[in-house]
């Protein structure tokens, strides 16, 4: 079965084109008996909701941009811009894959040392490194990258949540009968008390610490029937909380000692080395990543973890089966799930209305560990989840809806 939505539920780029080159029509202009007028008449509010769209996708990159700086600007002790423009850790560069030669060389150049450490589930060995008085993080950043050019570097670059908190407030749904045995990561915010989970862990400064975005996605899992969740707690209470550091300690946690083999990330930031290399590593053990195309709009630049290779990148469609205007992008999509019209929980156990890519996230996880828990499952959890995923908009795969809708009955409705 086939749904199609009118084209413009679509995401657009800043570059929109007038309504009727977008139509394949040709100019406006007067002509016998005003028939082409007419036409005009018609198609100016159609030009004006693309319009309209142009003008909501700058407005979500511009807003983008003022939230990064206004947060270094508020949290200068702990945070600045790295190379890229992005908020970082203040100070600090991480590196990998560095032979004691390399490493040596980094401290003779002023680079001094601030540790070690070997994530064991992953295979990788971090050293981080504090740069030289007097150095902005950014400057430090380019001269590193050229004293080691075989080594990998990065700052320590900040992901965000891709949603908000629960709003209407509801009694709690009925539970539901949890039906699969995959255990699925979750790396977030701790979820609170209400909400249930196997494991927590902390991997930031205050944590684990009960947040309202990371009790809604645990809740959303639990309500897909997912029986044991993990969550490895990157935020707590910390200003730089989420962390690229932070997100790969937790996920060898997940992986290393809670078995985990489906991770549900439900942040957005930019390409970190560090990150890159651990989602690769945990691919390598057989590891599914499922991750947010985030809520800054189609003008954004491409979200990441969600835009590294193999990830399961993942959009949000409404209660009617309309793609987000504010879902940003990715490298690649995969697929789309409810993301808007739903219930979930807060952090003090009541339920309400939610809204973002990142609730559509924990609906594709869950499908992904029901298909690693079928032991009859012998086509993979991606072939598996092609064939329950709804075609929506242009017939096959598309980058509003990747390969289509996954889980459309999972969430309590509003």
């Amino acid at each position: 079965m086939r749904i199609r939505f009118a084209p413009f539920t679509l995401l657009v780029t800043l570059s929109v084109p007038p309504a009727t080159a977008q139509l394949g029509l040709p100019p406006v202009g007067p002509t016998v008996g005003g028939v082409v007028e007419r036409a005009g008449s018609t198609l100016r509010p159609i030009q004006g909701a693309v319009d309209e769209v142009a003008r909501s996708a700058t407005r979500l990159a511009d807003a983008r941009l003022s939230r990064l700086v206004d947060l270094v600007r508020r949290n200068r002790d702990v945070l600045e811009l790295d190379a890229a423009g992005d908020p970082a850790r203040r100070g600090e560069l991480l590196l990998t894959g560095a032979s004691e030669a390399e490493v040596a060389r980094a401290e003779a150049a002023g680079f001094a040392m601030l540790g070690r450490e070997r994530l064991d589930a992953l295979d990788i060995a971090v050293v981080r490194l504090s740069v030289p008085a007097r150095q902005s993080l950014g400057k430090a950043e380019a001269a590193l990258k050229q004293l080691l050019p075989g080594a990998a570097v990065s700052a320590d670059t900040l992901h965000f949540q891709s949603g908000g908190a629960a709003t209407a407030r509801t009694p709690g749904p009925a539970p539901v009968p949890a039906a699969i045995d995959q255990a699925v990561g979750m790396i977030d915010g701790a979820p609170g008390t209400a909400v249930p989970v196997a494991a927590t862990r902390g991997f930031a400064r205050g944590a684990p610490t009960p947040s309202h975005h990371g009790s809604a996605i645990a809740s959303l899992l639990r309500s897909a029937g997912v029986r044991r969740v993990a969550v490895a707690d990157v935020y707590g209470t910390d200003a730089a909380g989420g962390n690229a550091l932070a997100i790969v300690r937790g996920l060898d946690w997940l992986i290393g000692t809670q078995g985990a083999r489906v991770v549900s990330i439900s942040l957005v930031g930019p390409n970190n080395p560090l990150v890159a290399r651990a989602i690769a590593a945990a691919q390598r053990r057989g590891v599914h990543i499922v991750a947010a195309v985030g809520n800054d709009g189609p003008a954004a630049p491409p979200s990441y973890p969600a835009s590294y290779p193999s990830v399961i990148a993942v959009t949000a469609v409404d209660g009617r089966g309309r793609a987000l205007i504010e879902a940003g992008r990715a490298a690649h999509l995969d697929y789309a799930a409810p993301g808007a019209d739903m219930l979930a929980a807060n952090a003090g156990g009541k339920w309400g209305k939610v809204r973002g890519t990142s609730y559509a996230v924990p609906l594709v996880a869950a499908r992904a560990a029901a298909a690693l828990a079928n032991t009859e499952q012998e086509r993979g959890v991606i072939p598996t989840l092609d064939r329950e995923a709804l075609d929506l908009g242009r017939k096959g795969a598309d980058p509003v809806f990747g390969r289509g809708l996954l889980c459309q009955s999972c969430p309590r409705r509003k």
